[in-house]
């Protein structure tokens, strides 16, 4: 297995994704639509001969811990993302939470709890 320190995730607001590189090489990536408030994460991909090496958690907590650094929120439509999330609570302080059907902020009891995540 490489070394993560080979390994390097980096913002492309061209392409609209973090990519995850070796060298020059680009071996996954994060697509993301990004609002003033928000990251939206669509769609999440690792090249198949780099899968099972921990990029896409790697991946994954980098661009959670950009959109911390940077006061956005996140929308996980991506199922990756959101299983990721799911399973590292730490993150779900991250996640954008719509508030109810009446304009309330979403409670614990409120539906939207399960909206996302």
């Amino acid at each position: 297995m490489d070394s993560p320190a080979e390994h390097v995730v980096v913002d492309n607001p061209e392409r609209r994704r973090f990519e995850v590189r070796m060298g020059r090489r680009v071996l996954g990536w994060a697509a993301y639509e990004q609002t003033p408030q928000m990251l939206v994460f669509t769609h999440t991909e690792v090249s198949p001969k780099w899968e099972h090496r921990g990029l896409g958690s790697l991946l994954v907590r980098t661009t959670l811990d950009h959109a911390r650094r940077q006061g956005l929120q996140v929308l996980p439509m991506c199922p990756f993302v959101r299983a990721w999330i799911y399973r590292h609570p730490d993150y779900a302080d991250l996640v954008h939470q719509p508030p109810a059907a009446d304009g309330r902020p979403p409670t614990a009891a409120g539906p939207a709890d399960d909206a996302v995540v």
